[in-house]
This record gives structure tokens, sequence and C-alpha cells, in this order.
């Protein structure tokens, strides 16, 4: 099922109206799962970081043993090819895709040239400023290289995020705060995080257990140069609890602040509204 409206897709050369059948049954990323993606953003005429999720998809495809076919100038341009049949002020959701097609003889490594590619659109609205969330602990826990690809946004780790998701919706929380494997903090089920403690900014240092998002670099980037602090750390539930302010940062909204974690409550403060403003300021002036 679709997640948005509107949609079109590039695949094998050209542009498709709607939702079109892109894998075979026999393909690698079908039944094993050989499959990578990226997201990026149209919103208030700007894609902001294209360049960046588009450079992204071809290093997740390497990760994965999947040889990427399309060269990032090329799948901007074809992205900007299919954005451009979308009325003006559209929110458009991008997201290039690859796959396995072949297997070796045991079927199992994927043959490095036989792979698809397709790149999709969809008309998703952009979350509006005030819109929050809620967050809740999990007994899942974010996997390490050595047991999962972790540096891909591959499709085989999503399945262990829907299992925090779901576990969260059955506590009446809507999102989960997810361990490493030593049991810090490293982002929610769907989003990096970030706490404010003190007008200061602390983020999950980067381990290798999770992607160390695109536009989370782009929110340290405007808060440094602006001289806010930002700090890259290990955090402890008890981080998050004493925190004054928490927001979760992700492509999709960019900025959402949280409300609660099981039981702590935060104000959607003045530097989480800071953040999002830097975001929109930076986003909109072309930089």
């Amino acid at each position: 099922m679709a997640t948005g409206t509107n949609i079109r897709t590039w695949f094998e050369g050209r542009w498709h109206d709607g939702d079109v059948p892109v894998m075979r049954a026999a393909d690698h990323g079908s039944w094993l799962g050989t499959t990578v993606f990226d997201g990026a953003r149209l919103f208030e005429g700007v894609t902001p970081d294209l360049d960046r999720h588009c450079a992204r998809v071809n290093r997740s495809a390497a990760a994965l043993m999947i040889t990427p076919t399309v060269e990032t100038e090329t799948m901007v341009e074809i992205a900007r090819e299919g954005l451009a049949l979308y009325p003006g002020g559209s929110a458009v959701y991008i997201r290039p895709m690859y796959w396995a097609i072949d297997g070796d003889a045991t079927g199992v490594v994927p043959e490095p040239e036989r792979t698809g590619f397709a790149l999709c659109l969809e008309e998703i609205p952009m979350a509006p400023p005030e819109a929050t969330t809620t967050l809740t602990t999990t007994r899942f826990r974010r996997p390490v290289l050595e047991s999962s690809v972790t540096n891909a946004k591959a499709g085989c780790l999503y399945p262990n995020n829907a299992r925090m998701l779901a576990e969260a919706r059955t506590k009446g929380y809507a999102n989960a705060l997810v361990a490493d494997a030593l049991g810090n903090v490293a982002e929610s089920a769907t989003a990096n995080i970030f706490i404010v403690k003190d007008g200061e900014l602390f983020t999950p240092v980067a381990n290798g257990t999770f992607l160390s998002g695109i536009t989370r670099a782009r929110h340290i980037e405007n808060l440094r140069r602006e001289g806010t602090a930002v700090h890259e750390t290990v955090l402890t539930f008890d981080d998050v609890r004493a925190a004054d302010e928490v927001f979760l940062s992700g492509n999709f909204s960019k900025v959402t602040p949280v409300t609660e974690f099981d039981g702590t409550h935060y104000q959607h403060g003045p530097v989480t509204r800071r953040v999002r403003e830097l975001y929109w300021d930076w986003a909109l002036s072309g930089s």
C-alpha cells in the first residue's frame, strides 16, 4: 500500500504514472531482501540536500553488495524532472531505490552487476510545526555492523523498526526510544534524537548502530554556525529524562518535538522551535 498520493515512478528509463510494479517474484530483492532506498523532500519549492540523499543511496547499495548504476548527478536530474510534473506548492517525498536482481550459484550472494533501480515520487504533506510525538522504551535494540548492514539504509532493517513501533503503540505511545547494544540511547524507531539541557544540545555519537542522518548533520551545522553548542556524545535514558527539551530529527518531518518519554513531560520549547526556524531559513535561502 502506498503512503502518499499522486504517485509517479521512474523505471527502466522513463516516467510512469502511478505505483507501477518494479520487482519480480524471483528477483533477489524480493525473496532475500537486498533492497536499499533513501528519502528526500520537496516542500515550498525547495529540495534540501537532495544531492546528499542521492549520494547516500549509492553508498547504501555498495554496502549491501549491490552495484549502484546511476550517478548522483543523474539521479538528481531524474528527480527534478519528475518533480516538475507536480503543481507548484506540492509537498513530495522523493525515494530512490536499488535492489539486486540475480544471485550467485548459491542464490544468496547478489550478482553485483545485476541491479534494479527505480525512483518513486509521492505527494505527502509536511507535518505542521505544532505536530508532536511521544516516546517509550522498547525491548528491541539497534544491531551492530557485525550482525546487520547498519551502514546502509536497507529495507531489511525495517522489520526491527516495525517491532519497536508496534510495541510502543501497545503501551499508548507513538514511537520508541531505542538502545544500542551497550544499552545507551541510539535513536528513535524512525529518526535521530536530540536533547536540550541548559540551552545546549546533545545527540548520541554515531557509533555504527544507526545511520547518522543527513538532516541531523544539517541541524548540527546550522546550530554551530550561529554559535550554539552541540555535543555528540554517549547518552543514557536518564539523560533524556533530565532534559529540558527533546526532539526527533529526520528527513520526513525535519523536526518533531517530543512531549513525553515514559511519564516524563517536556515543553515544546524555544530551542526546538529555533532548530526548526534555522532549518527552514537555510532551506528556503537556497544555500
